[in-house]
């Protein structure tokens, strides 16, 4: 699977079932090459003000399905 392919995905938290917004970018680890985190932004919301990227650390993805990926995240 590519990155791309990834980018096309809605990135779904787990804990509420709301879309927490689509991956714009990749952090990799530069001695393996190993995706570390994916930076998300977020979803464009009626309530949020700020529009600030979210960066989800790999081992929080918990499934990749055909149209979304679910993470666990806790939104601090």
């Amino acid at each position: 699977m590519l990155l791309s392919d990834l980018q096309h995905k809605d990135i779904v938290n787990m804990h509420d079932g709301k879309k927490i917004g689509n991956i714009i970018d990749a952090r990799f680890n530069t001695l393996s090459g190993n995706i570390e985190k994916l930076i998300i932004e977020p979803s464009k919301s009626f309530f949020s003000i700020k529009n600030n990227a979210l960066e989800i650390s790999f081992n929080q993805i918990k499934k990749i399905g055909e149209d979304v990926i679910l993470v666990e995240y806790l939104f601090k």
